[in-house]
């Protein structure tokens, strides 16, 4: 296998990466929270390769992150006043919800699951990419499964090494902890992980429906 190209963050080199998801081949990115690995969501067979490049279980499903809050139209087949409400609050940032999955995404990407993690990071680097391929990214920490979650290129590298075709480097994350998980398709909703959004402030927010 090739070495990974790493390249910087500037226009062209995001370019360069929209290029790369295109034909199918994993790319790493820096996010508000941990750096990413992620693959063209429309595309199952790329998908298939994130799994083998993290050596990520297959039952294991695979988040999905978006350019803007209306994306979710695209990935999910309802989403409740909950969500909304959320991520009227807090995205672009570090919270993912969790919703009913739209019958148009690859089974793989959800483990043959009725529901996917979707996300906003609040980073332009991601976001450029998300925008400039057209359609949401199926990305996750870009780490091997089981492993610290990397928040510098350099950790990138020594853990997924030539595993993958491009690294953008954007410098360390400023966030360095995964996000927040909040299952939005149960009422009440439920957190399914803590991360920089507390408890407290979820529930200040949908106590004011």
């Amino acid at each position: 296998m090739n070495e990974t190209k790493r390249l910087g963050i500037d226009p062209a080199d995001i370019a360069e990466a929209v290029d790369v998801l295109n034909h199918g081949c994993i790319v790493a990115f820096p996010t508000d929270t941990v750096y990413g690995v992620g693959a063209d969501v429309r595309q199952p067979e790329a998908i298939a390769a994130l799994y083998e490049v993290k050596g990520r279980p297959l039952n294991k499903a695979i988040p999905v992150l978006l350019a803007r809050p209306e994306g979710l139209y695209s990935v999910a087949q309802e989403v409740p006043g909950s969500a909304w409400r959320l991520a009227e609050q807090f995205w672009p940032g570090a919270l993912t919800l969790v919703v009913h999955c739209a019958p148009s995404l690859p089974p793989i990407l959800t483990a043959g699951g009725s529901t996917v993690a979707v996300r906003v990071p609040d980073h332009p680097v991601v976001r450029a990419l998300i925008e400039g391929l057209g359609a949401p990214l199926a990305a996750t920490s870009a780490n091997i499964s089981g492993w610290p979650s990397p928040v510098t290129a350099d950790d990138v590298l020594t853990q997924l090494g030539v595993r993958i075709a491009l690294l953008l480097d954007g410098g360390p994350c400023a966030g360095g902890k995964p996000s927040t998980v909040v299952d939005v398709t149960v009422t009440p909703v439920r957190i399914l992980r803590l991360g920089p959004i507390t408890a407290d402030q979820i529930r200040t927010v949908l106590s004011t429906m």
